[in-house]
């Protein structure tokens, strides 16, 4: 089972946190913007991405079950 990514970029403020946690999903460019690099990664990266979203000082990313 696959999941998804949801960022709500009304509440991002790139602060880089997810980045951080997962570079392999997120990354913030020179221009300080959120980019999701992979919105339907694999089951098996669900830690990472939990813990992404869990150190969002914004609490901006969900992680959902496909």
């Amino acid at each position: 089972m696959a999941l998804k990514v949801v960022v709500d970029f009304d509440l991002c403020e790139a602060n880089a946190r997810c980045m951080e946690v997962c570079p392999e999903v997120f990354r913030v460019d020179d221009d300080d913007v959120l980019h999701i690099l992979i919105e339907r990664p694999p089951a098996s990266m669900r830690a990472k991405l939990e813990e992404a979203a869990r150190v969002c000082p914004r609490q901006a990313i969900t992680i959902a079950d496909e």
